[in-house]
């Protein structure tokens, strides 16, 4: 059942039966969110901006590396 806070339909209904969560949980926090905008773009109405959120979480994740030392190995 579809509960607009914990589970609303754009949260389950990935063909994969995955919730996304499942998967972000284990990224940081620009990373699991750009996965997270680009696994619902197509579950919602506004797909456009979905995949502009994830770009911008990926550029900040850009900017965040490129201003902190790299990590060997």
């Amino acid at each position: 059942m579809s509960h607009p806070v914990h589970s609303p339909d754009h949260y389950t209904c990935h063909p994969s039966g995955v919730e996304c969560i499942e998967i972000t949980r284990h990224m940081n926090y620009n990373l699991g969110n750009a996965i997270k905008y680009i696994w619902r773009c197509d579950l919602k109405d506004n797909d456009i901006e979905d995949l502009q959120k994830a770009v911008e979480s990926l550029q900040d994740e850009i900017a965040r590396r490129t201003m902190s030392p790299r990590k060997e190995g």
